[in-house]
This record gives C-alpha cells, structure tokens and sequence, in this order.
C-alpha cells in the first residue's frame, strides 16, 4: 500500500463516524483519516500524518466532545504498548462493538442471521490472560532488556513495567524478568518468552538463538527459587523446548463442572482466559443437547479441552487434530481423568480428508469444532455429508465463522439457530464467537 508523510499538516476537527478493526476511530468528512484513540459519536481534534491511498493516518489532538462509553485506562501504557486497543471503552460498550462486527460479519459475508442472539459471555476484564508471547531486546542506548508486547503500530518492544491483563503472577513480573535478562551474558540471544501461568505453577519457555553460559543457566535457576516460576529452553523450534532443571514440572488448569484436571506445556494452545473457557465449555455441552446415545466429533480438539467434558456427556466422542503432541497430551488427559468414551487422532484439517479414513467411519449425531483464525473451510463438505443433528462452532475470527456458517446453511442443510460473542480477550479487538447450527427438517 502507498503511503507518505505529510509534512507540518493542520489540524482539523470532525466526527468520529465509526471504528476500524484495529479500533481506530474513522473520520468521514473529506478524505478519510483513521484516528487512534477517538471513538465513535465523539468530536475531536485531529491531525494528519500519514497519506495512503483509500486514507490518511491521523493523530488525535484532543476530544472535544467525549461519548459517555469513553472510560480512563486503567494502564499506564496504554496506547504506546501494542497489547490492548480498547481500554479507554467501557467494557460492557467493547461487547456490544464486537457483536455488531459479528452481525455484520454473517450478514455481509455468509448471507444469514440467527434466528436468536445469545447473552455475551461474560468474565474478568482484567488479570485474565494465562498465555502470551512476550518480545525481549537488549536496547544498547537504554543501557537494560526490555519485555513485553510490541508497541502500537512498530516493530519495537514496548518500555512497561507491569501488564494489566496478564494473569497473576505475571502481571507484575514483567520487571524483573526485565532485569533478569539485562544480567545474562547471552541478553542480547534472547528474543522471546513465552509465559503461560497454570492454575498451580508458572511456566515461562526463554527462546534463545545460541546456547547459554552456564553462569546465566545459574541465573535462571535462582530466579525460579525466588519468584515460584519454572523455565523452559527453546535453542531452535518448537520440538526443541525442554525444562532448564530436571525436577517435573506440570501445569495444569482444572474444568471442575465437569471433574477434570488437563496437563499441558507452557507452548500449547490453550484458550487464553482461564475462566471464560470454563463457561464456554459448559456453553457449548449445553448447547449440544448430549446423552448416552450421541456420537460427537470434536474438530480441531487440541489437548481435549471440549473433548473431554463433552465424553462426560456423550457415548462416544472422537477428537481430531493436526498436532501430534497434541494429541498425545489428549490421550493422556483422558487417561488421568478416567474418560475411557474418547478417542483421538492425527489429521491434517486444513485440507479435504479422504471419506476412508478411520475417524469418518460410521455416523456422527453432533459436531463440535474450534478451528484456529483461517476457520473449517476445508471441512464444509465433510460436516455436511456427515450430517449432524447440531453443530457447535467456536471462532477467534468473525470473519471465517461467517464464510463457513454461510457455506453450511441453505443447500447444504443447515440453518442458523443461535450466534453470539464470547469475552475471550478484554481490551484487544480480538472477538471469540460460538454458534448453533441446526440441521433443517
């Protein structure tokens, strides 16, 4: 895309028409400018930085007429650090904006609209975030590391101090994990931590791009002692990561509607916010309609998150996804919890699979599936051949949900019977969604 300063512009006022999917306000009157910070309703002053094409790139000067919905960030970084684009709006407004992008997005993309619009699901706002990929630079002219999300629109790592939206105790740790790496000899090898915060421990996976002295191993392993975390090693890919000590260590998160304790490793997936996947789970089980009859398949299954209190329910669930380790860790889930009703398999979902193999034999009654951002569009055909009763779908992008939703309803079967917006990620413009399809009569 084109685009180029310009140079010494003046400011201008105007009406914020609406937002952008990266939440910056957009002013109609002459050419387009999209400003950060301005929110819809609200008369500002502004000023224009950058041209492109379609519009300009403004700054916002001031908020002449605020909108009742504008709130006081709560964090002192926000809008320098990259993390969150949404903490000056009330909570409650960010779900009423993210469930008109979805209305919006299954209207204009997929050609329907439920017959019914579920509640929000609703959690903490803030200290809610178990998972995050952290950025970390040895910044020579500052003199020390810094750690944490990038900044808004740059490449470069935002200066924080503490994150309000990282889970306990992570939120505070973001300085003296700062000044931990400032301390090795290899701080300029470490580009990354990825932190994940369990329900009982603390894992954090330090990538680095050559091997570390055994003087910085010593460090990292007093550090542990001192703050109650465990780090991981990551010289090369995922498949390299590995414990710096060797005492075990599990992290764990616990589903208690339905009994159950899973394992997992500071790299995999697991949904970000601890307690809204609590209530998503019990969501989508409901929304199933299960019982003792009822053949499930889970698409997409991860380490068995929906799998396993969806076999609680049902006779036979059968989980599917790409990740061998995954996998692996979804067996052995459903083998320390008992569940002997589930069974898993390895298969590539981001393409058509062959109608042969073992895990489309026989019918399924009900679906679930969560798939990443791209979405399920290699498996439309599948889902409507194999013909379920319901279908439970679960997305971190509006946009895939609406396509696939579209493609399974009409001619295909199925029709719309329930959407709404899952409060997965406060403050950011990331939207979960969960919908209902219900085979038509």
């Amino acid at each position: 895309m084109s685009r180029s300063r310009i140079q010494a512009a003046e400011p201008e006022e105007g009406v914020v028409a609406a937002l952008t999917h990266d939440a910056e306000g957009v002013v109609k009157e002459g050419k387009a400018c999209f400003v950060p910070g301005a929110l819809p309703g609200e008369r500002v002053r502004f000023r224009r930085v950058r041209k492109r094409r379609q519009h300009d790139d403004g700054v916002l000067e001031a908020v002449l007429e605020p909108v009742p919905e504008r709130v006081e960030p709560r964090c002192a970084h926000f809008g320098v650090c990259g993390g969150c684009a949404l903490q000056h709006l009330d909570p409650k407004e960010q779900l009423v904006v993210k469930q008109r992008e979805l209305r919006e997005s299954l209207f204009r993309l997929g050609g329907v609209e439920p017959r019914e619009w579920f509640e929000p699901i609703e959690g903490p706002v803030w200290s809610y975030r178990r998972r995050a990929r952290l950025s970390a630079r040895y910044v020579r002219k500052k003199g020390r590391s810094l750690v944490g999300f990038r900044e808004r629109g740059a490449p470069y790592v935002a200066d924080i101090r503490h994150c309000e939206v990282l889970a306990p105790p992570l939120g505070e740790m973001i300085e003296p994990l700062a000044a931990l790496l400032t301390s090795l000899e290899g701080r300029e090898l470490i580009p990354q931590l990825e932190v994940a915060v369990s329900d009982r421990d603390v894992g954090i996976v330090v990538r680095h791009l050559e091997t570390l002295v055994a003087t910085d191993l010593e460090k990292l392993s007093a550090f542990e002692q001192q703050h109650g975390v465990r780090f991981f090693l990551q010289p090369r890919g995922p498949d390299t990561i590995r414990p710096l000590n060797d005492a075990p260590v599990q992290l764990q998160y616990e589903l208690p509607e339905f009994d159950l304790l899973l394992d997992f490793l500071p790299s995999d997936f697991v949904q970000i916010n601890g307690a809204i996947n609590r209530r998503l789970t019990s969501r989508a089980v409901e929304l199933l309609q299960l019982d003792a009859n009822s053949r499930v398949l889970d698409l997409y299954c991860g380490l068995g998150n929906f799998t396993l209190p969806l076999a609680r329910h049902a006779g036979e669930v059968v989980g599917v996804e790409g990740d061998t380790g995954l996998i692996e860790r979804a067996r052995a889930n459903a083998a320390r919890n008992g569940i002997s009703n589930a069974q898993f398999h390895v298969a590539d979902l981001s393409q058509p699979p062959d109608p042969r193999v073992p895990w489309l034999t026989g019918s399924y009654t009900h679906v679930l599936l969560d798939p990443p951002r791209v979405g399920a569009e290699a498996m439309v055909d599948t889902l409507a051949r194999l013909a379920p009763e319901r279908i439970v779908y679960v997305s971190c992008h509006t946009g895939s949900l609406a396509r696939d939703v579209g493609a399974l309803c009409g001619p295909r079967g199925y029709r719309l019977a329930a959407a709404g917006v899952v409060d997965m990620f406060p403050h950011t413009t990331h939207a979960e969604s969960i919908a209902l399809l219900e085979r038509q009569k």
